[in-house]
């Protein structure tokens, strides 16, 4: 049985390529072959899985329109664990994506008891960093979007408590505003294609949040009027809530076309894609909304300076973005490496940079040359690199990064409002 993945964990322990087998998630392998403008986390395999990517590769190589989507719970202030999916976000709209942000504020407020003024000062906190990193598009908080509200009333009513049970662990004694963010989270997911059009949508996030992933997947098809299936000799358009009128005009569509008591088969000739896109326009005309399956991207966890994940629950793990340069040398010089236990060994066993926190560090952000980090690399295996003057050199990138990351964001502070 496939253990539950906890979304508002602090420091989850996972494996992420047994989760990624566990639960069907793809490897990112073959779709890194397929991108030509290759970011860091995609040529270091920061990002690791994926599903339905397809469709988004499919759209940056052929520039068709797509969006991509994540949020951010504003329970705290931003930090270097939040800079990759930040950076994901604004790769994927430097592709040709829309783009979209939402501040779960809802989520902070019935998970982790914050007033909605908390939630406001974190939620401009990221907006900073999201404009500076070079975010365009639309930032939202859940609890003043309207058209999101409406959204989420109508994937609520496609999920059930026994769902939420299976998915999340909830139990009699979850309360109703926790499962009630789940609702938001789906509608955050679906969004996207409500205001600009049914079009593909990725949702980069870290592992732990791939069960709004598949809840919002299976809530997308059950609010879909036909399902579009390949039965190999021919198409198959299944009915699952449509009125006569719906099940007629899509009939009225295809030459060819056979109706039955459930169901309209196509003659050969026609593809998936193109029969589903007349579909889901139909459906749309006749008041569905004609959603396409979501992707979404994995990363792995950015490991924190004392081990484990990066968590605010854990403030020595991490480097806050507003950390001072004593603060920040502080925890960089004493953070957990991947070196031995004596300066002999190290010369003579060379480090271990997978273990290593500093190593991991400069893999995800601080250092952007490739032939460079392995460098580092090499000479920490080889026992020529030691731990205090790699930690003196990442901490020279960390404090560059700081203070040049402040100065762009007081640049777009005035953005940061609703």
């Amino acid at each position: 049985m496939a253990e539950q993945i906890n979304p508002w964990s602090s420091t989850p322990k996972v494996d992420i390529n047994r989760l990624c087998e566990e639960f069907g998630i793809e490897s990112f392998a073959a779709q890194k072959q397929l991108l030509e403008d290759q970011p860091v986390f995609i040529r270091r395999d920061i990002v690791a899985g994926h599903r339905g990517y397809e469709a988004i590769s499919e759209a940056i190589r052929m520039k068709k329109p797509f969006h991509v989507l994540t949020g951010f719970m504003p329970s705290g202030h931003p930090h270097f664990g939040h800079l990759m999916v930040m950076k994901e976000v604004v790769w994927h709209i430097n592709q040709g994506g829309r783009g979209f942000i939402s501040m779960a504020d809802r989520e902070a407020h019935a998970v982790r008891g914050l007033s909605w003024d908390v939630c406001d000062t974190y939620a401009r906190e990221y907006m900073e960093c999201l404009y500076a990193l070079g975010f365009k598009g639309e930032i939202y908080s859940q609890r003043k979007n309207n058209l999101l509200k409406d959204l989420a009333f109508e994937a609520a009513t496609k999920i059930n408590f026994s769902e939420l049970s299976a998915i999340y662990g909830f139990g009699p004694e979850t309360e109703l505003a926790h499962a009630m963010s789940v609702a938001m989270q789906v509608g955050d997911i679906l969004y996207p294609q409500l205001v600009g059009g049914a079009a593909p949508t990725v949702v980069p996030v870290g592992i732990d949040q791939d069960p709004h992933i598949r809840l919002t997947r299976d809530v997308t098809k059950a609010l879909r009027m036909f399902l579009v299936e390949d039965r190999e000799s021919h198409i198959s358009i299944r009915v699952k809530k449509a009125t006569p009128e719906a099940i007629d005009a899509v009939a009225k569509r295809f030459k060819g076309a056979k109706k039955y008591e459930g169901h309209i088969d196509l003659p050969a000739g026609y593809t998936v894609p193109a029969v589903d896109e007349i579909v889901r326009s139909v459906e749309q005309e006749f008041g569905g909304f004609g959603f396409m399956l979501p992707s979404s991207t994995y990363h792995s966890f950015l490991q924190g300076l004392q081990g484990g994940k990066m968590s605010s629950s854990v403030p020595e793990s991490l480097v806050w973005i507003d950390d001072t340069e004593k603060d920040a040398k502080k925890k960089i010089m004493g953070a957990l490496t991947g070196g031995r236990q004596t300066l002999e060994e190290q010369k003579q066993l060379g480090g271990e940079p997978e273990k290593c926190s500093i190593y991991q560090l400069n893999k995800f952000h601080m250092q952007e040359d490739d032939k460079e980090l392995a460098k580092m690399c090499e000479a920490c295996k080889a026992g020529e690199l030691m731990c205090g003057t790699c930690k003196k050199e990442t901490l020279e990138r960390v404090l560059t990064f700081l203070k040049e990351f402040k100065e762009k964001r007081d640049e777009v502070s005035h953005m940061a409002e609703w």
